[in-house]
């Protein structure tokens, strides 16, 4: 009928998986999720390839243990040859091994995921829906050919439209210092020194925060507490794989833990994370911010909240808006933020909508970002 929405175009999913028992079960999860359409089916990885160049799907579910080419191998020729969206899937313990996620990063596949438990356990539902959630969101990340750099992140091959009438201008080609906003009270500058450091990230996020870490001198570096949207399960991992990537030290967050200079701190599963009063960890479980625990924005209003002028916040790629409104906090509180810009963020979401709300005093390209707090250290510590 004339006037009716046409559809959205269903999410296309590959299952490459080497036991049909996995590959049945996978099959009839995704069946139950509006929207979801599993294209395709492969028992190994040497038919993979050749099944994405013919299928082409919006993403690929990707066993890693498989007989003959494993997953790290098949991801790495998918992305060779046809990139394409991969998401790895394992067993829950191997899921938390901080090996298995840094090879995953180099196969440069976008996210790492446990297996669904049987239908009838508890949760099932949930995880079957956190699944397709998951696919739907690295369905959507634009990944190009293979980078310099087997851990660098994929980098963004088309624009993403802006969704305010300044975004695009101010962040899709130009970089640099941005006016404070006009709209709201704003803390002055501070000449007090740098007690923390704020990051957010979601999708693409991983690889960003381990180039930041790398560059960053721990003698002068003050503490760093870390947001990183991730699978359950994964964020032990994630810790330990930042600190063996880069050489910073990188830690889960412990309640009530004293903040030491040249250490990051990242929040635990479904905890937020902050910094209290008298300057130790702080952790929460306050109901989620727009459906995230840990939230960005959370942790970026604990340190406008405690630190003010003595806090730095840094967004990087991810989708969605998470920690855009703390941006705005924490400038508001005489604190000074940086978002990555849109041609190194592997998803221009969260960085986008902090620039819009005019929560970013900078605006960045990710090698930059390093020097940005350094600078800012040094400047008035």
């Amino acid at each position: 009928m004339l006037g009716e929405t046409p559809p959205a175009e269903p999410l296309r999913v590959l299952i490459v998986n080497d036991s049909a028992t996995q590959r049945a079960a996978l099959r009839f999860a995704l069946a139950e999720e509006p929207g979801v359409e599993v294209v395709g089916e492969v028992p190994d990885g040497y038919a993979a390839t050749a099944t994405v160049i013919r299928l082409r799907p919006s993403v690929v579910l990707l066993d890693v243990i498989m007989p003959g080419m494993d997953g790290f191998a098949t991801a790495r020729e998918i992305m060779a040859r046809t990139p394409t969206p991969i998401v790895m899937i394992t067993a829950a313990a191997d899921a938390k091994s901080s090996e298995l996620i840094l090879e995953a990063m180099r196969a440069r596949a976008l996210a790492v995921t446990q297996g669904l438990p049987p239908p009838t356990a508890p949760g099932y539902v949930q995880r079957r829906r956190a699944l397709a959630q998951l696919l739907r969101s690295m369905a959507m990340v634009r990944v190009g050919q293979a980078p310099a750099s087997a851990a660098s992140p994929p980098t963004s091959t088309t624009s993403v439209p802006s969704t305010s009438e300044s975004a695009a201008g101010r962040a899709g080609s130009t970089s640099g210092r941005r006016p404070f906003p006009s709209s709201a009270e704003t803390a002055p500058p501070s000449k007090s020194p740098i007690d923390a450091i704020g990051i957010v990230a979601s999708a693409g996020g991983p690889n960003a925060i381990a180039d930041i870490l790398a560059d960053l001198p721990r003698r002068i570096v003050p503490p760093i507490l870390i947001v990183q949207h991730i699978a359950p399960g994964f964020a032990p991992g994630f810790a330990s794989w930042l600190a063996q990537r880069t050489g910073y030290p990188t830690s889960l967050a412990q309640q009530g833990e004293a903040l030491r200079p040249g250490r990051a701190y990242v929040a635990p599963e479904d905890r937020h994370l902050g910094i209290d009063a008298l300057g130790r960890t702080l952790l929460s479980d306050a109901p989620p911010v727009g459906y995230f625990r840990p939230s960005g924005t959370w942790l970026l209003r604990s340190l406008a909240n405690t630190l003010g002028t003595r806090a730095l916040g840094v967004i990087l790629s991810g989708m969605g808006d998470d920690g855009a409104d703390g941006t705005v906090a924490l400038r508001r509180a005489g604190g000074r933020v940086v978002a990555q810009d849109q041609q190194t963020s592997v998803v221009f979401g969260m960085p986008k909508e902090a620039i819009a709300r005019d929560g970013a005093d900078d605006v960045l390209p990710l090698p930059a970002i390093p020097g940005w707090i350094l600078r800012w250290i040094r400047s008035i510590g």
